[in-house]
């Protein structure tokens, strides 16, 4: 179930790209795909607990989960429409760096000098991807979305870490799905009335693994391969995803990587692998 999970995830990125560059508009892809998922994710949900209740203490935190997976959907499909799929998933890698930095500034954790030591080599890591994919000026655009997608999940994680302690992770997956696909379907109202959605079977079967595999069956696969076994052996697999999610931009998109994004790379996974020896528990990537 980890290594599905992990490989559902990185090809994600891949998929994306395709459907973007084949006629597919960003908002449009992003608002029938978040409301596809959550039609499956609500039906899952009802069938297993029969309520989405939440005490009105928790209302704020939903909100402001909802907020950030608008604001990261916003952010992942322009990257991925404006940069490569291999340089996207290379900047995701540096989320475990973001939630550690942000559960220190609001003071959920204290962070040793390990952990910003990994800061700063990300840091240079994330600058090296930069100045390879293009020159700092090439998809400059794109490589801060890119940024930005990897900072909104953080946040994201960090607020739906007190919902986790009191409910299960498949009725705040629904709510923040159904609350975050508002502003979204709103935004994106314009692209999608225009999109043609004429395109032929390779298209809509890459649309269909988009909803059910990243955003539907990872969570499930996850939080109980993470019951069984625990997250720190979860957290072990996770390492792998940006490894496979450039190998799949590379074997099925025919794209490359420069020797300084290489660099980088390998610099943002030594990061993470120094983050995660210190605090293993993750939370799942995503777009």
């Amino acid at each position: 179930m980890l290594l599905g999970t992990v490989l559902l995830w990185a090809l994600n990125t891949t998929v994306t790209r395709y459907v973007l560059t084949h006629g597919f508009n960003p908002l449009a892809y992003a608002t029938t795909r978040y409301g596809c998922a959550t039609v499956l994710f609500w039906g899952f949900t009802y069938r297993r607990e029969r309520s989405f209740r939440i005490a009105r203490r928790d209302l704020r935190y939903v909100a402001i989960a909802a907020l950030m997976i608008f604001a990261n959907q916003l952010c992942f499909v322009y990257s991925i429409d404006k940069t490569t799929a291999a340089t996207v998933t290379l900047f995701l890698g540096t989320t475990p760096i973001f939630i550690g930095v942000i559960a220190s500034v609001i003071g959920l954790e204290r962070m040793g000098r390990g952990f910003w030591v990994a800061t700063l080599v990300s840091i240079v890591g994330v600058g090296l991807v930069a100045s390879g994919s293009g020159g700092f000026s090439g998809h400059v655009s794109g490589d801060g979305l890119a940024v930005a997608t990897a900072l909104t999940w953080a946040m994201y994680s960090v607020a739906i870490t007190p919902l986790m302690r009191r409910y299960s992770p498949f009725r705040i997956s629904s709510l923040v799905l159904a609350i975050g696909w508002v502003p979204i379907a709103l935004v994106g109202s314009g692209q999608t009335a225009g999109q043609s959605f004429d395109f032929d079977a390779l298209m809509w079967v890459c649309f269909a693994f988009a909803v059910v595999g990243p955003l539907f069956l990872t969570n499930i696969l996850w939080f109980t391969s993470i019951s069984k076994v625990g997250p720190s052996r979860a957290s072990l697999f996770s390492n792998m995803q940006p490894a496979f999610g450039v190998a799949f931009a590379i074997l099925l998109l025919g794209e490359g990587l420069s020797a300084w994004e290489v660099a980088g790379g390998v610099l943002i996974l030594g990061a993470v692998l120094l983050e995660r020896s210190r605090r293993p528990a993750v939370e799942p990537p995503g777009d």
